[in-house]
Parts: C-alpha cells; structure tokens; sequence
C-alpha cells in the first residue's frame, strides 16, 4: 500500500481544508469526504460491532476488568480522552548537498521512503504511538477540539529505522555517496473541527507536527580527485523539523467510555540543513509524510477524571466480536561494585544502572465459532545490564537481546487461534490479556498458528513465568536449559495443537529458527525449524491441585560444536570461534516443570533440565543443565491481600567441553569473559514482593549471581531492582 501527496486525493483534501478553494471542487471534497467517512463508519461497525471464544492459558498479574455493554443513547463527545493508535506510514523528501569550498554545483536528488513489509524480520512501515484530547460539542453539533499525539515507528534496532529511505548520487568531486534519512518518531498538536451525528463523528483536523530524524552520509566510492574519506564511510547527524500536519477522520463510539477512529493525516516539513563534519558535506532536506492509522479513545469520566484514571485504570474494551487490552511495564536495575579482576566482550560490569519501558497493545477479534485472532503491536525503549550479556540466569526478563534509547514499535504477536471444544464439564474462562470471557469444555483442541511467543504455551507455571508480574531472573521464568525458538525479541512463527482430555495435556509444535543463532531475522524459507512436544498431567494431593509437565525440543538448523571450535582456534592460534565451525545439525533438550499449592495462598514451583552441551545453544541462553525451586505466598497469610511475595534459587551449569570452549575466548549468547581458568556452576538467589499502587503494581527485587558467566574469578554480583506494572 502507497500514499500519495500528488494526483486527485491531494486535491480533494486541499479542498476541504483551504478557503480559496472553487464551488465545484468544495462541492466534490464534501461528497468525497461524506462517502470516505460513510465507508470507514460502516468497516468499524462490521468489525466492532458484530460472535466465541479463544482462551489463553497464562494468567495476568492484574486483573482485567469486566466487559461493558454496547452504547444505546446518542452519545456525548463533551469531554477528555486518552487514546493509542496504529497504522501505516510512507514519506519522501528531496536533498541537495554541497562541499565546502567547492567551486562546481553540488549534487541533489529526491528519495522516498516507501511502504514496506516483512512479516519474517518483523520490520515494516508500520506505527504505534499514544495520544490525548479534549472535545467540546456545541447545540449545532458542530464539535471543536485539540488533540496531541505521539507515534513510534517500527524498528529492527540492529539496522534502525525502517521507516527511512535513500539514494546513491556521484560526481567527479564528492565520489558516489549515498544519503538518507530515517524518521525515529514524531507527533503532533492539532484542533479538530467535525459535525457529531448521534453515533459517528466527522472531522477535520490541522495543526502543528515535529519529527525527529536521522540523516546519514555514506561513501560508496571515492572521489576522482582522491579528496573524499574512505569509502565504507558513515556519517550520520540528527534533526528535530518543525512542520505543518492536515487530515480528516471518522470516530464512532463502542461502549459509554470508548470510541474507535480511523485517520488519514499528511505532515509536510520544510528544509532542514546537517553538516558532515568528516566530508565537510553540507546536506540539506525537506521532507513529507502521509499515514493511515486506526485508534481507540478513552473518555475520562467525572469532574476529576485524571486521578479517577491513576487510581482505578480504564475499563476494559470488550464486545462479542472485539476486544482492546494494554499494559504498561518500567523496570530499573542497579548492580553494585563487585570482584572484577578481568572482562570480555560479555563480561557483567560493576556500577552501572539501566532501564527498560514497554507499552503492548492486545487487540483481538473473534473470526468464527471457537476462533480468534489476536494482534500485539509492543513499544519498547531500553538495555539490560551490560547490554543484556554477563550471566546465562541473566537478571531481568523486561530485556531483549537487543536495545535502543529510542522507542520504536514492533509486532510481537499476529496469531489465529482455535478453539474445539470436545466434551466433559463446561469451565467458565474469565477476560484476560489475550482471551475472551467465555466458557469451554474440559476436553478441547486449541490449535494456534501464526507470530507467537513459544513459552506462551509450553513450560508454563502460575507461580514463576511473567517478568512483568512476578520473578525477574531469565532462568526463573523459564527452564534454562529450553532452547525454544525465537528471535531476539522472544519472538517466533510457527503453529502447535494442544489437546486436553480429561487431567491430561498433550502440546506439540512446529516453529521457526532464526536465520543464524541468536538473531534479529527468522528464517524466511522455515529451513531451521524446532520441534516442541509437551506432556502435563494434573492432580490434586490433599486437596490441593497441581501440576507437572515434561518439555522436550529438537532444533534442526547450523549451529556450531564447541569441540571444532576449540581444535580450528589451536590450528589458527585466535580465540574459539563458534560461527566459523557452523554446520546443518541437530541439538536437543528435555526438562520438568512442576507447580504445587502447598497451603491455600502458598505455591512451590520447581523445574529441571538438560540440554546437549556438545554444541552451542542456538536461542534462549548458555544453560546446559538447570535446577531452579521457588515459592510464591500471597499477602493474604499478613492481612495485605494484593501483596505478594516470592523467593527462588536457580543453579545452572555447563558441560565440560562448553567450559573449554569459553576458555579459549569463545563468545556464548550471554557470557564470554574472554578467559574460563576457573570455572564453576552459575548459582542465582532471587526473591521479590509486590504490592498495589494506585493502578498499579510496585515490585522490589534483589538478586545475588554467584559466579556469574560460570567464572568463579568474578563477582559474587548483587541485582538491585524496582518494576512499576500496570495492565487493564
């Protein structure tokens, strides 16, 4: 899909928004807009307002709230909101640049920055961001209001920005460059003025927009006078614009606080000058910026809506057909000094402190009887201690393999589910993050295909699995030693069936591998593939239920063996190198997961594994044997009933010929100090309490990592840190 800020469209738009504008073509912007909003208003309503349901397994830290029936009477549009939004975006912009000093004329061009897509990567045009308002209806029902917003446009992090464009020129002075620009986020504050019909809302929208942007140099080739820098060089410089935005748009209500909108917005930015300091380049660009986007508005209720809103949350968006959910997680870590006499490249420092922020969105749909299909468009901003990297129980599950200072959006989750139900006693299912309230049957099919999290159905436990809720520590919330599928933001597509008959479960799937281990890109041909099956038995012992489940995985894909790493870096004399002995293989695992309630308001958690410890782990972390054991108690036991307390201890190890590999300064997926003379097991301590603050959870969390990395020459190291979570 392409916009365009050219041809008849622009023209009708102009239209409507500039005064000077002929009779006739007045006359055609009205009916075009009339026919454009009578067409969104019907697509919203067919979509919003039209049956059964998906569940999903893992439960929420906070609860859901209750759905709200649908809006009968005309609604009020008088008021506050708040909102996110989502959509698609594309751009151009035109350029000229010159060096300094130079006597003959500069070069110039124009690039677009096009519409693009790869479900595979992840990346694309695509936006998420948040914005807020004010809306004032007159007795004519002419409506008048502002509104500011804020959007975050995807990113792959390791190469930024994809919404950016570019374009290779050359000259006998300046060589063959390449300049190009990539937008990092932008907003806008704009008046809205519409006609509010009793359940839709017609509007015009214009006003101020910024955006902020990274402008990059790159020589291709150099110059014919030998004056330019090396080629393979970048420069990049940074650049707030200031600009104009214009649009139209259709808002209709769901429910008595939330509305849903379709938008079409155009921002043009003037020219804007950056100077490459290394080529003594000076560039200069405008730029211009169309986007389609679909959002959700939250009117605030009352006289005093915003602690109203801080202090018991949103209601929750469900219909029969559509439902809305968020949630909201920072989270600070801090680790003090420790021993640390030497590091690597994935050495833990001592001193540092770092955060992660992130912001999902859960829209679901249902599709048919017993299917739904669920999206989750995720914000993120952030690092990890060191980069994520220093201890294979590595101390906060909030954080990817990768990081960025910027907030940028990525498609996390895009998946189908169905549901079968197959007999036995019917269970109520109650609204959650992903699911719809609704009921089941004991014995059921639940089949899920699409971009999901693996350990969104396989090794979960109630008491330890949700870094936003309750433990921290990667190898706590998951098995250490499972290896599952994924992309460096836990991420993966691939379909499994579960099948549930009587206290039985049987799950087995089929996912794809990243394109090599450890990386931003799944594997677009599903050439390296993993298979997960998993077997879960409850119980009750005493009157109190449990579970267990056994997990096994295969993955077929190039990965490398530690032992050929260890004998080409004796022949070369450098440092183990695992990508350089990469071949087609295989690399398995097995592990137990067991969940008891002991007591009423007391769980133990317990899990195990082992995984091949011959060649390199190929997703997850450098865990080649686990054992990990918990318990989690509700306040309720000190007369505190929201608060909760946990405490677990983890001790992974690695096989002996994964110990040389290091030693010999191979790099793993977390650890590599460079050097393993001294090797031991990775012994982890964490415990946590949690209590309600506002709408919101408060977590405290301290963690002690005993030999982190395997190396007993470093630490004891001491994870000090605070989560503050919200979710409706």
């Amino acid at each position: 899909m392409r916009f365009s800020g050219n041809g008849n469209g622009n023209n009708w738009f102009q239209a409507m928004v500039v005064g000077n504008a002929s009779a006739p073509a007045r006359e055609k912007a009205i009916r075009l807009t009339l026919r454009f909003g009578a067409s969104i208003a019907i697509g919203l309503s067919a979509l919003l307002l039209g049956g059964p349901a998906l569940t999903a397994e893992r439960p929420a830290d906070l609860p859901v709230k209750a759905p709200v029936s649908y809006l009968t009477n005309g609604y009020d549009w008088t008021g506050w909101y708040v909102g996110a939004h989502a959509g698609v975006i594309r751009g151009s912009s035109t350029w000229s640049s010159n060096l300094v000093g130079a006597a003959a004329p500069g070069l110039n061009g124009s690039f677009d920055l096009p519409f693009n897509f790869d479900f595979m990567a992840g990346t694309g045009s695509f936006v998420a961001g948040l914005q807020g308002g004010y809306n004032r209806v007159l007795p004519s029902r002419m409506l008048l209001g502002v509104e500011a917003d804020v959007s975050f446009p995807n990113s792959d992090v390791v190469v930024p920005y994809s919404v950016r464009g570019s374009q290779t020129a050359a000259s006998p002075l300046t060589g063959q460059v390449t300049y190009g620009e990539g937008v990092i986020h932008y907003g806008s504050a704009r008046a809205r003025i519409g006609y509010a019909f009793d359940h839709l809302l017609l509007y015009g929208t214009a006003g101020l927009a910024w955006t902020y942007d990274q402008v990059a140099r790159t020589q291709v080739a150099a110059s014919a006078f030998g004056n330019s820098v090396p080629p393979g060089t970048t420069e990049t410089a940074l650049l707030w614009r200031l600009g104009w935005a214009a649009g139209i748009g259709v808002e209709l209500p769901i429910t008595g606080n939330w509305t849903a909108k379709a938008e079409y917005l155009q921002t043009g930015f003037g020219r804007k000058g950056a100077f490459f300091a290394g080529s003594a380049d000076t560039f200069q660009s405008d730029l211009a910026m169309q986007s389609l986007r679909l959002g959700l508005n939250y009117k605030l209720g009352g006289t005093d809506p915003l602690p109203e809103l801080l202090t018991k949350g949103p209601r929750a968006l469900e219909t029969d057909r559509f439902a809305f959910h968020a949630q909201a997680t920072f989270l600070n870590q801090y680790d003090p000094s420790f021993r640390d006499p030497y590091r690597g490249q994935n050495s833990l420092a001592p001193n540092i402190g770092r955060e992660t922020t992130d912001v999902t969105l859960y829209a679901g749909a249902k599709l048919w009887d017993g299917a739904e299909f669920w999206i989750t468009p995720e914000i993120d901003q952030g690092f990890g201690l060191s980069g994520s990297v220093g201890a294979a129980g590595f101390p906060s599950g909030e954080a990817y393999k990768v990081g960025a200072s910027y907030p940028y959006t990525r498609l996390q989750r895009a998946f189908v589910r169905q549901t079968i139900d197959l007999g036995g006693d019917t269970q109520k299912v109650d609204s959650g993050l992903m699911q719809f309230a609704g009921s089941q049957t004991s014995d059921r099919l639940v089949i899920t295909v699409g971009k999901i999290g693996v350990v969104d159905i396989f090794d979960t436990n109630k008491y330890a699995h949700d870094p936003r809720g309750d433990f921290m520590n990667w190898t706590v919330i998951d098995t250490g030693t499972y290896d599952y599928a994924a992309d460096a933001w836990a991420y993966t597509v691939g379909g499994a069936i579960e099948w549930y008959t009587g206290p039985w479960t049987l799950r087995g799937g089929m996912f794809d591998l990243s394109v090599v281990p450890n990386s931003t890109m799944l594997d677009s041909h599903f050439g390296q593939f993993q298979w997960d099956g998993e077997i879960e038995r409850r119980y009750s012992i005493f009157g109190q239920p449990g579970k267990v489940a056994v997990t096994g995985f295969l993955s077929r894909g190039r990965m490398g063996s530690f032992q050929d790493a260890i004998q080409l870096a004796a022949m070369t004399g450098g440092p183990a190198d695992i990508t350089a002995v990469r071949t087609y293989q295989s690399r398995g695992g097995i592990s137990m997961n067991l969940e008891q309630q002991l007591v009423e308001n007391v769980g133990l958690f317990a899990r195990a594994g082992w995984a091949d410890g011959s060649k390199e782990p190929y997703e997850f972390t450098d865990v080649d044997r686990t054992v990990a054991a918990g318990l989690s108690v509700s306040g309720k036991m000190w007369g505190r009933d929201d608060d909760t307390f946990g405490i677990a201890g983890v001790v992974n190890g690695l096989s002996k010929v994964h110990q040389a590999f290091l030693n010999d300064g191979g790099l793993g997926i977390l650890v590599g100090d460079g050097q393993l003379p001294h090797p031991g097991d990775e012994g982890i301590f964490e415990t946590y309490y949690s209590l309600p603050w506002f709408a919101s959870r408060v977590t405290l969390d301290y963690q002690l990592i005993v030999n982190p990395a395997y190396n007993r020459d470093r630490g004891p190291v001491s994870v000090l840190g605070v989560r503050v979570h919200t979710q409706y």
